[in-house]
């Protein structure tokens, strides 16, 4: 019993040194980042006020490292985000928000659907838009060396949002990776698309208001059209190049007009009200991710639209899911 004890004790005494270590670390991490920010405009009086209470949050570490885009099948994944639940949701959040939402969807000419879609999916319906100080989570991803320069970049950009009073840092509490309000912006995001819609001179993204109209700025920003294709479900013959299967987010590549693919596509006649002169992508996103998945199955074609939510999010899954949701959105308003 005492050997256990001994054992226990020197494996707590060396956990605690780990900790001790890289919060030692991470104090002259900041240390550094202070003159990083203080070369980029940061005042040192907002410096100090807002980054006093900053610490490493070892969670967060441990979130980065596992996401369910890339551990859960696709079938599940959309399942899980696009129950009848979600769209009941969605529909009373919309009734509840008409005005607004019609409002924003003329003047941006982004469907009301597919804001709530996103909007459900982000943080269903404004419940759940996290309980993380995101200038702890950006700070402890910008330490971290997986992707310091990224998140470097993200906290410099929100200390700059903060300098010009754009947004109150007291307000910022939401994703682990720093993203913030019902559509969880990161803060270059922020930067490049929010908007005071209803002109009290503060971005508040947990105000529908705002939120809803910065959610389409940046769809129209990044060239989303309205009431085209997604993308479609299909399945593939064995003949198909294996070069033309997608299994990464990043880009879609060896995009080819649909008329094209049709001969790998079993039931093709089932496309025709497509525009067979289109350029489509194909992708299979459980493969190389899902232990012994197979490797023409499931298989999409996907369109423009389909990467321009690439571009809010870079998960296969989370887009394929985006506009399941917004399909069936659509059906019940």
């Amino acid at each position: 019993m005492k050997q256990i004890n001994i054992f226990f004790i020197i494996i707590l005494f060396s956990f605690s040194n780990l900790i001790a270590d890289e919060t030692n670390d991470f104090t002259i991490w900041k240390e550094k980042f202070k003159k990083l920010a203080m070369s980029n405009n940061i005042s040192e009086t907002t410096f100090d006020k807002v980054m006093a209470n900053v610490k490493f949050l070892p969670n967060v570490i441990k979130y980065d490292r596992y996401q369910p885009e890339f551990y859960e099948d696709t079938k599940t994944y959309i399942s899980k985000r696009t129950t009848k639940n979600k769209v009941k949701k969605g529909i009373s959040f919309y009734k509840k928000n008409s005005n607004l939402i019609n409002e924003v969807q003329k003047k941006y000419n982004i469907e009301k659907e597919l804001l709530l879609s996103l909007m459900g999916i982000e943080t269903n319906y404004g419940t759940y838009v996290g309980k993380m100080d995101i200038l702890s989570s950006l700070s402890t991803l910008s330490f971290d060396k997986r992707r310091s320069d990224f998140f470097t970049q993200e906290l410099l950009i929100l200390l700059t949002l903060i300098e010009k009073n754009y947004i109150n840092y007291e307000t910022l509490y939401g994703s682990w990776a720093g993203a913030f309000g019902f559509f969880q912006f990161m803060p270059s995001t922020i930067k490049n698309h929010a908007l005071d819609f209803n002109k009290d001179n503060y971005i508040d993204l947990k105000n529908p208001s705002d939120a809803y109209a910065s959610a389409a700025n940046y769809l129209n920003n990044i060239g989303w059209k309205k009431n085209s294709h997604c993308f479609y479900k299909i399945k593939l013959n064995e003949n198909i190049d294996k070069k033309y299967l997608n299994v990464s987010a990043k880009k879609i590549k060896n995009k080819r007009k649909l008329k094209y693919f049709k001969k790998f596509i079993f039931n093709n006649e089932n496309l025709n009200f497509i525009n067979e002169n289109i350029k489509v992508g194909i992708i299979t996103p459980d493969k190389d991710i899902i232990p012994n998945s197979e490797t023409l199955k499931p298989a999409y074609i996907v369109f423009d639209n389909y990467e321009k939510i690439l571009k809010w999010n870079r998960s296969l899954r989370f887009a394929l899911a985006v506009c399941t949701l917004k399909d069936k959105i659509k059906n019940e308003l």
